[in-house]
């Protein structure tokens, strides 16, 4: 099959399309012909240090996969080959999204949303499941909440905006003035520019932020949460301590059936939709990287395979 290996660890130009060896299922898990395949942060720094994932054979990055089930192992009984599937398989450990063809335990996938095509859905399980693990399963949002959400128009953020405003939350958003505008169609009530205002001055009374930025940023977070308030940070284990009885936590996101079914239904009562900003087909993967690491990417960049 064809795939895009990591020859070294380096930059965008060490990924390199070539021929390997397509995977088989083994128990339990499925094959799936991959259609699509998002691209996150954690591909790129992944490539550039071979660090964040536990490598079994050749290295291949990539985790956001949107295809067709070709093949189950034996014990699968969600699944037919034929069924339509998408999912973040394997996190963090290797999954090898940018090829034809991936393996992975079966409840690693969920069935693709029916009104998404596959570029996407393949935008969706990380940056979603990230979101949701975030705001749902660790801070609770719930209706009448203030969350604040940094970088509210990446990968992530976008996504955090509509599921909190999905929870009837309250949403303040911090991305540049250039932004304003897509993020307010998508839910945002409130909306700071980074780049003249400082957060911490201009919001106050917040229930939840979530912080994918880490440093100055997560110290600052603190600042504005009200007592009993819950920062949730993505780049790093090392978060600040709360005080004041406000709590600081840390999230991994991990493969989850149950969270890719939360997500699937928000999608299909039209209150998320993932933005695609940019569509390269698999050869071109060094290209992806390079726009993705300016870090000026609104929504998601996707790899077409199929």
């Amino acid at each position: 099959m064809r795939a895009v290996v990591v020859s070294q660890w380096g930059g965008p130009e060490v990924l390199t399309e070539t021929e390997i060896d397509r995977p088989e299922p083994g128990l339990g898990e499925i094959l799936v012909r991959v259609h699509a395949a998002g691209v996150n942060p954690v591909d790129w720094k992944t490539r550039a240090t071979g660090a964040l994932v536990s490598w079994d054979r050749i290295p291949v990055v990539g985790w956001d996969v949107s295809g067709t089930v070709e093949a189950v192992g034996p014990g699968v009984t969600l699944y037919r080959p034929g069924d339509e599937v998408y999912g973040m398989p394997r996190f963090p450990r290797q999954a090898g999204g940018y090829a034809e063809y991936v393996t992975a335990p079966a409840r690693h996938f969920a069935r693709k949303p029916a009104s998404l095509d596959h570029v996407q859905a393949a935008a969706l399980p990380l940056a979603a499941l990230t979101a949701w693990q975030a705001l749902v399963d660790t801070a609770g949002v719930t209706a009448g909440q203030r969350v604040l959400v940094h970088a509210a128009a990446g990968g992530v953020g976008h996504l955090a905006v509509q599921i909190a405003k999905a929870r009837g939350a309250y949403v303040i958003g911090t991305a540049s003035a250039a932004k304003h505008g897509v993020l307010r169609g998508l839910g945002a009530d409130e909306l700071v520019d980074y780049r003249t205002e400082d957060f911490a001055e201009a919001v106050s009374d917040v229930d939840v932020v979530l912080d994918a930025l880490g440093g100055e940023v997560a110290e600052r977070s603190l600042r504005v949460l009200k007592p009993g308030g819950h920062l949730v940070t993505l780049p790093g284990p090392d978060v600040p301590a709360g005080a004041g009885g406000v709590r600081a936590s840390f999230v991994v996101v991990e493969p989850d059936l149950r969270g890719l079914e939360e997500i699937t239904a928000l999608v299909e009562q039209g209150l998320l939709k993932p933005l695609v900003e940019t569509v390269l087909p698999l050869e071109q993967a060094a290209k992806a990287h390079e726009i993705g690491e300016q870090g000026r990417t609104t929504g998601k960049i996707v790899l077409t395979v199929a």
